[in-house]
């Protein structure tokens, strides 16, 4: 008499391991890059330099105490982060083809700069230029 063999019935799950393992290491090196951003538009180093029309411009200058100081036109004003959000949505809504430029000092803290990008951008600044001094 031949015995018959029994059939296993068990899943070998240790593929199905493996692909969770690689799936899992893919989104460990993705989630970083998917952090929120703050979008700057930064010059070439060799393209020639902005000729920008006082009329048509926008001046934020983060002074070196972290105050600031508003350049329209040919008006210069010193206003609060509350302030400067409130006139710059003014002066978007009236005129929204303005360019927005932050000139920032060397001694300021690099945090002081991206505070007053922020209020640029919750204002409706959609691109904001930074203003550098060419090298001598």
């Amino acid at each position: 008499m031949a015995r018959r063999r029994r059939l296993v019935a068990e899943i070998n799950v240790v593929p199905y391991i493996d692909v969770m393992l690689v799936l899992l290491i893919i989104f460990m090196v993705t989630a970083p890059l998917s952090m929120q951003e703050i979008l700057v538009n930064l010059p070439d180093a060799d393209s020639q330099p902005a000729e920008a029309n006082e009329d048509e411009s926008l001046v934020l200058v983060v002074l070196a105490d972290g105050s600031y100081q508003i350049n329209i036109g040919e008006s210069d004003r010193v206003v609060t982060s509350e302030q400067l959000r409130d006139l710059v949505s003014r002066v978007l809504s009236e005129n929204p083809s303005i360019r927005v430029y932050v000139q920032g000092d060397e001694a300021v803290s690099y945090g002081k700069v991206i505070e007053a990008m922020s209020a640029l951008e919750s204002a409706g600044a959609s691109s904001v230029g930074l203003m550098t001094e060419p090298r001598s």
